[in-house]
């Protein structure tokens, strides 16, 4: 037996053989040309038949995914047709007089090196997003393939066949490769390279596939004395079985009796854990006592919404109506806004559906909307301060919230509020975007309308605040952030970082107590409503509603459901 340690994006133990997927590399060689009008022509229709490709895969991600996830081929579509990128090519074929394929290959290796070296996390995945498009650039220009994405090659063809599902093990798998993979023949995949936030790590959680990336094929015995750094030398594992162990990371080949039947027993286990959170569906979320809360949903997209839905959400209670707006390089129209608002309320058949008003600044920027580079983000022009500061971009969604809310249960709720001077800036404006509706005879609801307390200022005053809106809902990862001055993101501060410390705890139990007092409900949306060690808590002081991931609604609803009180 051979164990190899990766890193896991998506929990879950499966068993099956090994089929290894070896990437055909594309050997590009400089070819001096005297038509260097027919390579600009020759990229051209290659960039066109990429571009075919890549909305095909789009619309395809759409369709089983949704429209978050989605976005990845959205971005591969502008990185196609960027004019850095693609200037960078006509400029190698120009001033160097080569084939349109030698240029392609120069400007990838010139804008993978670049993203490469970033220090952001974030920007050195793009370099992954730019070999991605490039390969589909050179697979056309040298194959004139059509139709399916010619850097799919052997992986599409073999997955096709008749066999068992397989264990898919190769040095890295593109997000078109990964969105190609047919799910019914793939047990899970493996790769060497590749990072937990990538792209195709990303998918592989969307679509339910245990993954591990980042894989060390490298075990203290090899068979035959090797030590293979990439499938290259690890062909001798095609066709053997293996075991993918999602919780620990690690990947058995040729499993030993004793792990396969622990590993069984586990596997065994997971199922019946999962068959008996499935029967929860459809139950109340009360205690043995007869006390009631309200399980809802965190979203972000279409994907996520088909999550909740499946997991038997009470409702939504958080929509981040900002990944939208992070998914496109331009405003969404207040059309665009309308037809996803209204798909959810419609889906949800009834239920609440709280959306968030735009929640940009800090880690989320949007390039487009012309915000000042700020020294301190997270302190500066972000969330509702940022909509109040460009109000017609705050109008426009306001006008579409107010039109979907005629297909269902909406309300909406502002984030990052610190007076009573915002929230009566907000009540003006929609009291004008209602009067411009009811002007032009656009149908449109008078729904409830809340406000998000995650700071300080706002827990402090909430006694006031509850008094001008419907509902709180108090998100604590912002609200112990900035109660115990603890920038979330920077991991070397997290042995300071205490979600529950005690000073959060009195400021979400005085929050309750005053909505309460003011007539209104109160629920919580940040990582503390999914802590099954805080249930009780929030029991005790009367929150009415917890907001949670998708996959944490069952095992929570568990949790209250087996509570004594």
């Amino acid at each position: 037996m051979q164990v190899y340690q990766g890193k896991s994006v998506y929990e879950g133990i499966v068993i099956g053989r090994i089929q290894i997927y070896q990437k055909k590399e594309q050997q590009v060689k400089p070819n001096y040309v005297t038509d260097v009008a027919g390579e600009h022509r020759r990229l051209e229709a290659a960039v066109n038949e990429v571009t075919t490709q890549l909305t095909k895969l789009h619309e395809k991600a759409k369709a089983e995914l949704g429209e978050e996830d989605a976005a990845i081929f959205e971005m591969h579509l502008l990185l196609v047709k960027d004019a850095d990128y693609l200037g960078f090519i006509e400029k190698v074929i120009q001033t160097q007089m080569v084939n349109a394929e030698y240029a392609v290959a120069v400007a990838a290796e010139y804008f993978i090196a670049r993203f490469s070296a970033m220090d952001d996390e974030y920007m050195k995945e793009r370099a992954a997003d730019v070999r991605d498009v490039s390969d589909h650039l050179l697979a056309v220009l040298t194959s004139h393939s059509k139709g399916v994405p010619a850097s799919m090659g052997r992986l599409c063809d073999a997955l096709k066949a008749d066999r068992e599902p397989v264990i898919i093990l190769a040095d890295d798998l593109a997000p078109s490769q990964t969105m190609q993979l047919d799910r019914e023949k793939v047990l899970a995949f493996v790769t060497v390279y590749g990072s937990v936030n990538s792209h195709t790590a990303i998918l592989a959680r969307t679509m339910n596939i245990p993954a591990l990336v980042g894989t060390c094929l490298i075990s203290g015995e090899t068979e035959k004395g090797q030590s293979p750094h990439n499938v290259a030398g690890a062909l001798w594992m095609d066709g053997h079985l293996a075991i993918v162990d999602g919780d620990s990371g690690c990947l058995y080949v040729d499993p030993d009796p004793k792990t396969r039947q622990c590993m069984e027993a586990k596997l065994a286990m997971q199922q019946e854990k999962k068959a008996l959170l499935l029967a929860l569906k459809g139950k109340e979320t009360i205690t043995l006592g007869g006390c009631k809360i309200n399980i809802c949903a965190n979203i972000g997209g279409l994907s996520d919404l088909q999550q909740a839905v499946q997991n038997d959400a009470e409702g939504i209670g958080l929509f981040r109506s900002e990944c939208l707006y992070l998914e496109k390089d331009t405003h969404p129209t207040e059309e665009e806004q309308f037809e996803r608002y209204k798909t959810v309320v419609e889906s949800m058949e009834g239920k609440q559906v709280i959306i968030r008003t735009l929640d940009i600044g800090a880690d989320k920027q949007l390039n487009y909307i012309g915000l000042t580079k700020e020294d301190n983000p997270a302190l500066g022009c972000r969330a509702i301060r940022a909509c109040l500061k460009h109000p017609e971009i705050f109008k426009t969604q306001l006008r579409a919230l107010f039109r979907a809310g005629v297909y269902g249960k909406l309300a909406v709720m502002y984030p990052m509020i610190t007076s009573l001077q915002e929230v009566h800036q907000i009540k003006t404006l929609t009291e004008q975007v209602k009067a411009e509706l009811a002007a032009e005879g656009i149908a449109y609801a008078h729904i409830e309308q809340g406000i998000m307390i995650e700071t300080p200022a706002a827990a402090m005053i909430s006694d006031l605040l509850a008094k001008e809106v419907d509902f709180f809902s108090i998100g604590t990862n912002d609200l112990a952030q900035y109660t115990l001055a603890i920038d979330r993101q920077n991991g070397e501060l997290d042995e300071f970082y205490d979600a529950r410390h005690e000073a959060v705890l009195r400021m979400i139990r005085m929050t309750v107590e005053n909505a309460h007092k003011a007539g209104i409900r109160c629920g919580v949306c940040g990582e503390l409503a999914a802590d099954p060690a805080m249930t009780e808590f929030f029991l005790d002081i009367g929150v009415e509603e917890l907001s949670v991931s998708p996959a944490m609604i069952l095992p929570l609803r568990k949790v209250v459901r087996e509570m004594e009180r």
